[in-house]
């Protein structure tokens, strides 16, 4: 109803119609390009073409305004300059619940933007229409199949359906974690990149997928956070049921800069954050590289059920590193009990020092590999195996890779691999993910995986 704001968001990801504002016949316009999104995308409800100077557009009916089409459309895609859609969205009035406003020219211009963008946010606020960005790329979502983004497929793939969502003040980070999500198998629920928040925010759409049975985890990338009170009451709701991590960027005085100029943001002290990060139970990851790493973890694995790590390897001096990452990142790389270390000494040479790391040496086999992970992994002594099998010993054989994937199925528990080397090793790396086991390059990556999936009170990797 006009002029009562819904608290609710869910109607942006399953809308049963979308308009598409300033939409153009012109191939590789922004508008044509967001119809064509939608169309490959496989969105089966309505889709309307609006511009008063077209009577069609892509085999579509074209209708002169929001209005003129006759229904209340769910979701309307602004694809106009930012002075013409004031009063477009004024025009549409009680005929749309939801904008999406891609384009830019607000207020991460200056004082005009952001004078543009206050009275936008006055005539959506009065007339009751929520609204994503400006400034922003809006929803990819592969359970409703929404996807509002103007970069063609062919420069930016789309990741499958999976069941991570990502909320992101950002639109080119948006869409370069889709694209390295596609090629690295990860799958997707839900992405929404939001721009300048005028209206819909994080704590919305926390919200929203708290409560999303498609959703098991949710990464946020922040440059701001304005309503702080509000984004840590929902964060902490949806921690309950979810795994959340954070990637806040804007820590030093460049940075804020940046994120000013960026979308308008005030990026505020990084300690304040990193408090209502630990307050919400989100964890933190300190960069790119980290985010891809936790992401590809928790794309196979469940939260493990404490922040213990086993670490088997063939190589000790690898085997070492592993162990100093997990203690800087604050897990645990405990001794391995006496029980353990007896009944393993049964089953391995003499030589062998048994202890965490433990190393199988260069006469490493598939069947010891193998018998290493169930033995110290079978009970509550462990809750990670980080394996780090170095493809040296020649007894190792491909078969490696379904040995170790039977005990991480049989066993319940996450086992990272960690392959280091050059041409031959990774060209082994397949084996490993065809089986279902996450592969990472170096030792710190595979901790950092650890990192993600180990349940614990102090998440001390992020910031280091």
């Amino acid at each position: 109803m006009a002029g009562i704001k819904s608290k609710k968001v869910d109607f942006f990801f399953n809308p049963n119609s979308i308009a598409v504002v300033g939409a153009s016949p012109v191939p590789g316009k922004l508008s044509n390009v967001i119809m064509e999104s939608l169309e490959r995308s496989g969105f089966a409800g309505d889709i309307y073409p609006v511009n008063p100077n077209h009577g069609e557009v892509r085999g579509r009916r074209c209708y002169p305004s929001i209005r003129s089409i006759g229904v209340c459309v769910d979701v309307a895609v602004f694809s106009v300059p930012a002075p013409v859609t004031l009063p477009l969205l004024k025009e549409a009035g009680g005929s749309l619940r939801g904008a999406i406003i891609v384009s830019g020219g607000f207020s991460e211009t200056g004082d005009g933007g952001k004078e543009l963008e206050e009275k936008l946010r006055q005539e959506a606020l009065s007339s009751g229409i929520r609204v994503i960005g400006p400034n922003c790329m809006g929803i990819y979502d592969t359970v409703s199949r929404v996807d509002t983004l103007f970069i063609p497929q062919e420069r930016v793939r789309r990741p499958k359906k999976g069941r991570i969502a990502m909320l992101s003040q950002s639109g080119s980070l948006a869409l370069t974690a889709m694209d390295e999500f596609y090629s690295l198998g990860i799958g997707i629920s839900r992405v929404v990149s939001y721009g300048n928040r005028m209206d819909v925010n994080e704590a919305d759409c926390l919200d929203f997928l708290a409560d999303d049975e498609q959703t098991d985890v949710i990464f946020l990338y922040i440059e701001s956070i304005e309503d702080g009170r509000r984004f840590v009451e929902s964060a902490s709701r949806a921690s309950k049921k979810k795994t959340l991590m954070a990637w806040k960027v804007g820590k030093q005085k460049a940075g804020m800069e940046a994120a000013r100029s960026h979308t308008g943001a005030i990026a505020g002290r990084y300690e304040v954050y990193r408090a209502a990060f630990k307050k919400a139970g989100i964890i933190e990851v300190s960069g790119y590289e980290e985010f891809l790493d936790a992401c590809k973890a928790v794309s196979v694995f469940p939260r493990a059920r404490g922040n213990r790590v086993m670490i088997i390897t063939d190589g000790g001096g690898v085997g070492v590193s592993i162990a100093d990452e997990c203690a800087f990142a604050g897990l645990d790389a405990a001794p391995l009990p006496r029980e353990k270390k007896e009944a393993l000494k049964t089953i391995f040479p003499p030589y062998f020092t048994v202890s965490n790391p433990l190393d199988l040496t260069g006469s490493a086999t598939d069947e010891w590999f193998k018998e290493a992970l169930l033995r110290t992994m079978e009970g509550d002594f462990y809750d990670i195996a980080i394996v780090a099998a170095l493809w040296g010993p020649p007894k190792l054989t491909d078969r490696l890779a379904e040995l170790l994937s039977s005990v991480a199925k049989s066993l319940k528990k996450p086992v990272i691999i960690c392959s280091t080397g050059g041409e031959y090793a990774k060209a082994k790396k397949p084996l490993f993910e065809n089986a279902g086991l996450p592969v990472f390059l170096t030792p710190e990556s595979a901790v950092r995986a650890a990192c993600a999936l180990a349940e614990r009170k102090d998440w001390k990797y992020g910031g280091r």
